[in-house]
């Protein structure tokens, strides 16, 4: 099994080790995964999501490979800007979703999902031929960590010497984190304020440890996977494996404002512009339960006596204190108020069409 260079910390400091798309993570610490939420949500959290991945592309060709292989446009990043858009299929549909860092028009820098890194550094490849771009796999090369929560630039500030402040959100700046060499990013996964961090692997237990130190007199505690999902799901982002895969297109997902079909030709966009053509046969859509009980992940959705779909991601939300969760309904079925039922080992529960996301933090 794969390890971040931050794996025997995580065992010191009590974290509950899984198997995470083959990577050995810690799901949760001591505290729990509610305390762990709620941190984030109202002070300052910190994950390590070192087994993300890191795929340069950089020649004169660059942004022609990276418009070619993705949904977004990424002709309008400014240098330092991030876009988040999707890798994919010619089926309109995802290898995976990432996030587009340009340093320069000849030089971009993607962070991908950890299971998918080596899927994707290959499908890349594979579709690099006949363009002037050099792509290169510097996973191995990169730490990262996430601090997020509405404390986290108070914390991280004293311990750089770039202005935090300065740096807006989907921007990205390089300097210096405890005197190590960073990307410095303004970016997360759980829908609060936050920055992200890459840096050399070597330096990741010292780089922890400051920033640990650094964080407990705002309340940051270390967090796990299981928080970085239930806040991920409040927030309403997609999980590859869940919400988008290779059979789900951009436009059931619900990510259609990361389609740009003018942009010019990229793979999927025919199949993109026929489905859109055609309308959809089914979506994505928010749930919450009605009825005392959970629906978790996997478990059928019902419309009378038809089985109609599937929940997709499913748990209570320990901020909103709801049950809720995302599943692919019929069109016809998924406006907002919609009553539907959920199968939960036998028993069905109620659930109905909400608007999303859950969870929205305020940007005052």
């Amino acid at each position: 099994m794969k390890k971040t260079a931050l794996n025997e910390v995580h065992r010191k400091q009590g974290g509950k080790m899984v198997d995470f798309g083959g990577w050995d993570m810690p799901v949760q610490y001591p505290a729990g995964t509610i305390a762990e939420h709620l941190a984030v949500r109202t002070a300052v959290g910190m994950f390590d999501v070192s087994h993300m991945g890191e795929i340069e592309i950089k020649g004169p060709q660059a942004l022609a490979l990276v418009q070619h292989l993705t949904s977004n446009d990424a002709s309008k990043l400014a240098d330092n800007q991030i876009q988040y858009t999707g890798l994919m299929t010619p089926n309109g549909c995802f290898v995976d979703d990432i996030l587009v860092h340009r340093f320069g028009p000849d030089h971009y820098f993607l962070c991908v999902n950890a299971s998918n890194s080596d899927k994707d550094f290959d499908w890349i490849q594979s579709h690099a031929a006949g363009f002037d771009a050099e792509v290169t796999n510097l996973s191995a090369n990169y730490s990262q960590l996430a601090i997020q929560g509405p404390r986290a630039l108070e914390v991280m500030q004293p311990l750089t010497d770039v202005d935090l402040s300065a740096i807006t959100y989907y921007w990205f700046t390089t300097g210096h984190v405890d005197g190590v060499p960073a990307i410095i990013a303004r970016t997360g996964y759980t829908g609060e304020d936050g920055i992200e961090i890459y840096f050399d692997p070597s330096e990741s237990e010292r780089m922890w440890n400051k920033i640990i130190e650094a964080g407990q007199p705002h309340g940051l505690i270390a967090c796990g996977l299981a928080a970085r999902n239930t806040l991920r799901l409040e927030a309403k982002m997609a999980l590859y494996g869940h919400e988008i895969d290779d059979t789900t297109t951009a436009f059931e997902a619900d990510l259609a404002w990361i389609c740009k079909l003018g942009k010019g030709k990229f793979l999927g966009c025919d199949r993109l512009v026929e489905q859109k053509e055609q309308g959809l046969t089914r979506k994505l859509i928010g749930f919450e339960v009605t009825d005392k009980g959970i629906a978790r992940d996997g478990y059928p959705a019902f419309i009378g006596d038809r089985e109609v779909g599937r929940v997709t991601s499913g748990s209570p939300a320990p901020f909103l204190k709801k049950n809720i969760g995302l599943a692919y309904l019929p069109i016809e079925h998924t406006a907002i108020g919609t009553k539907f039922e959920i199968d939960v080992r036998g028993r069905r529960l109620a659930a109905e069409v909400v608007p999303t996301p859950f969870y929205k933090r305020s940007r005052q």
